[in-house]
């Protein structure tokens, strides 16, 4: 699964940041007098607060290239907000979340922030981190807290965006460790890396590259672009240079041809994605026998399907509420963000604070967050991650979910001290 790059076209840093001459007037009123209220209970409010409603964003994609995924993140938390009104909501209010499809669209996704920035209070959603790094400068500005299903770390450093689980880099490192450990990949050998031109496959290289450095590998580049589909010729130039692993940073369209390719080429190392590199959806292809066989997934957090209380239990709740739609990690991304969105607004409320600044001063208390997906998160430093730990995932189609855990949340010992030269 991939909600934090492009596909379908490349979008370069000014090319995004383009759009923003066409909408930074529409973001030019005044933030030193936002309308800051005191609620009959002594508690202060500000935008996107209005009678007894808290006002949500969601920005998400539901008609481009990732709308299954934008589907289940945005069915999760309309499912919490309903949860969360029906058990009295939180502080005396009622939740409600405004979506907006960008259709993965970098116009739209500008637009999108541009007309619900006003009107909420913060965003439970915001998908693609090349259109959260186009606002953000904006979203800085007006400090409405984002809490984007993207996993750059380029994303890191403004107290208004957080990042939930280990970034990009962070999440390749263990990968890279997983494959040493567990698959056979040792010292002197070629590590093949097939990653998006841009933020996101840029990031996750950094990772491949700090591992390799410390573990005696050699990187083999394959640069590719969001359009890109086949992979024949990456399996191809991988097999020629002789690699013994390789880790995909691209989206579950090119992970499904990387892994069908190489198993027609009989290319039989085993292969690694970023999160964003799955979708249960692909075992239905004809690469499902080999995804099954020879293909993992580093995830920030525990499948839709763990073995955990809350696991179960948001399985049954989902189920319940969307017969008909299946289940992928997506809604436990959506579950995840939309829950510590809750917890920070509850915590604000303790406060007597629920202006914009006092939810992201809550956050900022919330220094070990687990709603029950196996990853403590600590979000008390915005230039950090929120968890430097991934777990390992297989593909499974007789599992919920459609992967199962081979290994736990783990921290290499190289993303350790990966974080100690970042710091």
């Amino acid at each position: 699964m991939t909600i934090s790059h492009p596909l379908g076209r490349t979008l370069t840093a000014s090319a995004v940041a383009a759009l923003l001459a066409l909408t930074a007037a529409c973001s030019s009123k005044a933030k030193d007098d936002d309308g800051d209220q005191q609620s009959a209970g002594g508690v202060k409010t500000g935008q996107g607060i209005s009678g007894k409603t808290i006002n949500l964003g969601v920005l998400t994609d539901m008609t481009g290239v990732y709308a299954t995924l934008g589907k289940s993140v945005t069915q999760a938390q309309q499912l919490y907000v309903k949860q969360t009104n029906a058990a009295g909501g939180i502080c005396g209010y009622q939740l409600k979340l405004t979506v907006r499809d960008h259709g993965y669209d970098p116009q739209k996704a500008v637009a999108g922030y541009t007309e619900l920035e006003p009107e909420v209070l913060g965003f439970t959603q915001f998908i693609g981190s090349p259109f959260v790094a186009a606002v953000e400068k904006r979203i800085a500005q007006d400090k409405a807290l984002v809490l984007p299903q993207a996993w750059s770390a380029n994303l890191l450093g403004n107290p208004y965006v957080r990042v939930i689980g280990s970034t990009y880099d962070y999440e390749t490192i263990n990968a890279v460790d997983f494959l040493m450990k567990e698959k056979g990949l040792k010292k002197g050998d070629k590590l093949g890396h097939v990653y998006f031109e841009g933020d996101y496959g840029e990031n996750a290289l950094k990772g491949s590259k700090f591992i390799a450095d410390k573990a005696g590998l050699t990187v083999v580049e394959q640069k590719i672009k969001p359009t890109d589909n086949d992979m024949t010729a990456q399996v191809a130039a991988l097999k020629k240079a002789g690699v013994k692993g390789i880790v995909i940073s691209a989206g579950p369209r090119q992970a499904a041809s990387l892994v069908g390719v190489a198993a027609a080429a009989k290319l039989n190392v085993p292969i690694i994605g970023n999160n964003s590199a799955y979708s249960p959806q692909l075992l239905a292809t004809q690469a499902g026998p080999a995804l099954m066989k020879n293909y993992w997934v580093a995830s920030p957090s525990l499948p839709i399907g763990g073995d955990t209380p809350e696991a179960k239990k948001l399985v049954a709740d989902y189920r319940k509420a969307y017969p008909k739609d299946s289940l992928d990690n997506g809604v436990v991304a959506g579950w995840t963000a939309a829950s510590l969105y809750g917890e920070a607004l509850k915590k604000a409320c303790d406060s007597k604070d629920l202006t914009r600044e006092g939810v992201d001063k809550a956050l900022l208390t919330l220094d070990s967050f687990d709603n029950g997906f196996g990853v403590d998160q600590n979000f008390s430093d915005p230039k950090a991650p929120s968890s430097q730990q991934s777990v390992i995932l297989q593909p499974d189609k007789t599992a919920v979910g459609g992967t199962k855990v081979v290994r736990e949340a783990t921290e290499a010992a190289e993303a350790k001290s990966y974080a100690e030269s970042a710091s």
